[in-house]
């Protein structure tokens, strides 16, 4: 039995749309950069910083009980469940969280080595693994514009790898540097098959897809994916050395905490806004959003932290700009395609003279 997603009026989905876009701008943009600022400032638990990209998966209980609240005050005699989660799509969104966890450490490493506007460069190219997995798994159908896209993005990426050692931080070995950008790598590409992994999750689910349940699947997905980053925690003793690290941080110990907690926040938006864009349109919609905020990423780097914009950088990211004006303008275009085309379909509407 496949999923019977619920369908809320057209105007109520694209409203959903926009805010869920809003959302994933403010975590894509302002997550990585909590990051490096963490990093570049003394930090250097890497388990910590990846433990932080899910852990303030609590957060998500408050718009789950704002939901339940409306529910009760709508439908007061109905019986209202604070969660609705069944075991299978429980059990899904638990693997796709440990997934998820794995996720967090390859892209934490690899921010920790790479300066924010390199590695977030090289996450576009979690497009074209976006793409390949959501043909796959979810049979996306794709345009001309779509291709043209995926393909200019993927190679924008590719660029930055013709001279990866030139941006290398201060003190870092070449060896380190490289490591870190094949691990930003793999990052795009794990984070490529979760995407179309959770559209699948949504079709394949036994029970109706409403907005409240995508809230509580990003709960669960955080939740494991923060379990499976504690017991890295546990190994590495990171628990232990955060109050020292804290101590030594360049910003100051109350600051250190203010980041900790500022990232675990903002880092939430990009998770609920990820797999909000896939409920209200697809994985691969989902994945052009997340390289459409590359270039606002890329300058807040320049302007914040004064990384270096080498060509290879401006080249990439002009590949992208024109991948991302390549992709919405096939979109349009399709969009006022089909509209003439169901205007043409339609029955012309009877004269009332004539029916008389």
């Amino acid at each position: 039995m496949e999923v019977k997603e619920a369908e809320p009026n057209t105007t109520m989905r694209k409203a959903l749309l926009v805010i869920n876009c809003f959302v994933l701008a403010i975590g894509n943009c302002g997550g990585p950069l909590m990051m490096r600022l963490y990093f570049i400032h003394g930090g250097k638990r890497v388990w910590f910083s990846s433990w932080l990209e899910t852990g303030g998966w609590p957060i998500i209980l408050v718009p789950i009980a704002c939901a339940y609240m409306h529910r009760r005050r709508a439908q007061p005699t109905s019986r209202n469940k604070f969660f609705f989660m069944k075991p299978p799509l429980f059990i899904a969104s638990a693997v796709i969280g440990i997934l998820t966890g794995f996720d967090d450490y390859l892209y934490a490493y690899g921010v920790a080595r790479l300066p924010v506007s390199t590695s977030s460069l090289i996450i576009a190219a979690q497009l074209a693994f976006t793409a390949g997995f959501a043909f796959l798994l979810v049979k996306q159908k794709f345009t001309s514009y779509s291709i043209n896209a995926v393909f200019l993005l993927t190679i924008g990426a590719g660029v930055l790898a013709l001279n990866t050692s030139s941006d290398r931080p201060e003190n870092e070995s070449n060896k380190e540097y490289v490591l870190g950008f094949l691990m930003t790598i793999a990052a795009a590409v794990l984070y490529g098959f979760v995407l179309p992994l959770v559209e699948l999750t949504y079709k394949k689910a036994k029970q109706e897809i409403s907005y409240a349940l995508v809230m509580e699947i990003q709960m669960v997905m955080c939740l494991f994916a923060t379990v499976f980053c504690t017991v890295g925690m546990l190994v590495n003793n990171d628990f232990k050395a955060i109050p020292r690290e804290a101590r030594e941080f360049g910003l100051g110990e109350t600051k250190y905490y203010v980041v900790a907690i500022s990232s675990a926040i903002i880092w939430q938006g990009f998770f609920l806004g990820a797999i909000g864009v896939i409920f209200c349109a697809s994985s691969l919609v989902s994945g052009i959003m997340i390289a459409v905020l590359l270039p606002v990423t890329e300058i807040l780097a320049v302007i914040f932290f004064k990384e270096k914009f080498q060509a290879e950088k401006g080249i990439a990211l002009a590949l992208s700009l024109w991948g991302f004006i390549s992709y919405f303008y096939g979109e349009i275009k399709q969009t006022k395609e089909k509209k003439r085309a169901l205007e043409t379909e339609m029955p012309p509407v009877p004269n009332s003279l004539e029916t008389v």
